[in-house]
């Protein structure tokens, strides 16, 4: 018994051999990316509390919130209930469920990089071939996901533990609980597919129908218990009720997703060779419709295409939606009123209202712009980009394919946000999609910037994603912070007119036009002219 014991005991630590030595890589390759997604997490929950204390100042203001919010169906498909009227209380309620979101996209991306990418790239072959055993990378890239959350937690405890040390924990742990869920999840993902791309769509897929879910019960209901909510694991961190009378027992919820996961993700593991999948990628014909660069390009990209397009026509249907409700919930709360006007310009409160939102979908659609953008860098260092180029296809051509599909795309997306504001509020369509299409050079901006980094310092073409952050959080949070508009300015999205219901000024489209197309020309000039990169 004891030799068997001891046998398994072995066993089980040569399996996870290797796995600090892997975990510290795995934070050293991340050194930039996490921090970034920390600190944009933990200010934008941070800075509500003052948000919040400028917007509701007196106990009148806090009761009419409470009262607007639990009739208001559509806000609470977008924010959730809110529990109580302190400043704690309506901080876990204006972000709490986009902190767990932000959470749960960095957790889901930091294990699909240290498992799918590292075997799709063949680095994983080549650390498997030494002293490492079987589970430590996918042990490696969920504790690295861990420690991650776990700074959160630690930042956003400490930062709200002035408004009361008991919900500041119990906040923190909703959150960071959410994004070790949507690790686990990721783990799954990255074991049922052979590709990095792939897999991270799963894992996105999934945080989308937990958010739709979470979106549909508290629209049923204003406490939060309705069973679509229980369904979504964004559900649980608002059944937390941190400073709201706390219900610890919730995060054990979290804690057994987080187990079962887990533990299904290990078996999958331990079932495959390394660069395998239970999902094989379907051999496709190489003529026809894929006999074109521009038609390669299309294949890859139209599934990502396809769960953006049905995003952003929810979001506008949605956020049409809210629209009137908007206006009631302002009322004469003039610091309410100022910040819609910072964000969407002079004009009523419904048009302010519109092109705020209208606008936060133009910076969503920088993420798209960025992600379809850097495609052309994770086909040419996985090596896929060589055997394409080694035909008759030149450079521009390959890549023309990919930046058709992202600069178009951006097009595409804002009209159908346009179609969904429309369907929402039920508003004249032609002044809402002239709002949606003037976010477009904005967006080309970022885009060309992308283009730019790629072509001309490949090594770090990751660092679009910075940009498209900095653009996001300026464009976002800013206004609420009453930062300067010299700093809003360094956005391009600072520079548009504020439709509808503002004057249409065509020379900052035009220069923001020139910009991009000047940004893209000298990205795809080094992409010419600089050597691939394997």
């Amino acid at each position: 018994m004891t030799a068997t014991l001891a046998a398994r005991r072995s066993g089980g630590e040569r399996q996870l051999a290797g796995t600090g030595t892997l975990l510290r890589f795995a934070l050293r390759r991340d050194r930039v990316m996490i921090p970034v997604w920390i600190a944009v997490n933990a200010l934008m929950v941070l800075s509500m509390p003052n948000t919040l204390r400028n917007l509701y100042a007196t106990d009148a203001e806090r009761a009419d919130l409470l009262r607007q919010m639990a009739a208001n169906s559509s806000l609470r498909a977008m924010v959730g209930p809110v529990f109580g009227d302190s400043l704690g209380a309506l901080t876990a309620w204006r972000v709490g469920v986009y902190a767990g979101a932000l959470a749960a996209v960095m957790s889901l991306l930091i294990v699909v990089r240290h498992t799918r990418d590292e075997e799709e790239s063949g680095r994983a072959e080549l650390v498997a071939s030494g002293a490492v055993g079987r589970r430590a990378s996918l042990t490696a890239a969920l504790l690295a996901a861990a420690v991650a959350d776990a700074v959160l937690a630690v930042l956003l405890a400490a930062g709200l533990a002035r408004l009361g040390a008991a919900g500041a924990v119990a906040f923190a742990l909703g959150v960071a609980a959410t994004g070790l869920v949507f690790a686990t999840t990721a783990a799954i993902a990255a074991q049922l597919t052979e590709s990095a791309r792939l897999a991270r769509g799963i894992a996105a897929g999934v945080l989308g129908a937990a958010f739709v879910l979470r979106a549909a019960g508290d629209a049923a209901t204003d406490d939060g218990s309705s069973v679509l909510t229980w369904l979504s694991p964004l559900g649980w961190p608002e059944n937390v009720r941190a400073y709201a009378g706390e219900r610890w027992w919730v995060l054990l919820l979290s804690g057994a997703a987080v187990a079962v996961q887990a533990a299904v993700a290990y078996g999958l593991a331990g079932r495959r060779d390394v660069g395998m999948s239970f999902l094989p990628t379907r051999p496709g014909p190489a003529a026809g419709r894929l006999g074109s660069a521009g038609a390669l390009a299309w294949r890859l990209q139209r599934g990502g295409v396809l769960g953006w397009s049905i995003g952003f026509f929810l979001a506008g249907v949605v956020y049409g939606g809210m629209t009137e409700g908007a206006a009631d919930l302002v009322g004469d709360n003039e610091r309410a009123r100022e910040i819609f006007e910072r964000m969407g310009g002079q004009s009523g409160l419904t048009d302010a209202f519109l092109a705020s939102m209208i606008g936060v979908m133009g910076l969503v659609a920088a993420l798209f712009v960025v992600a379809s953008v850097l495609r052309l860098h994770g086909e040419e260092t996985s090596g896929r980009a060589e055997p394409v180029l080694a035909g008759a296809v030149g450079r521009l051509r390959w890549a023309s394919g990919h930046l058709l599909i992202a600069f178009a795309g951006v097009v595409w997306l804002m009209l159908l946000t346009g179609l969904g504001f429309t369907a929402g509020y039920g508003g004249e369509a032609g002044p809402i999609l002239a709002a949606c299409l003037v976010q477009v050079p904005a967006v080309w901006v970022v885009g060309g910037l992308a283009v730019l980094l790629y072509g001309l310092l490949p090594r770090a073409a990751v660092a679009a994603w910075a940009v498209a952050g900095a653009v996001l959080l300026l464009g976002w949070i800013g206004p609420a912070l009453d930062v300067t508009q010299t700093v809003l300015d360094l956005s391009p999205f600072g520079h548009l007119p504020k439709l509808p219901g503002g004057e249409m000024r065509w020379g900052p489209v035009g220069v923001l036009l020139g910009v991009a197309a000047l940004c893209t020309a000298a990205g795809l000039a080094g992409v010419r002219r600089r050597d691939l990169e394997s």
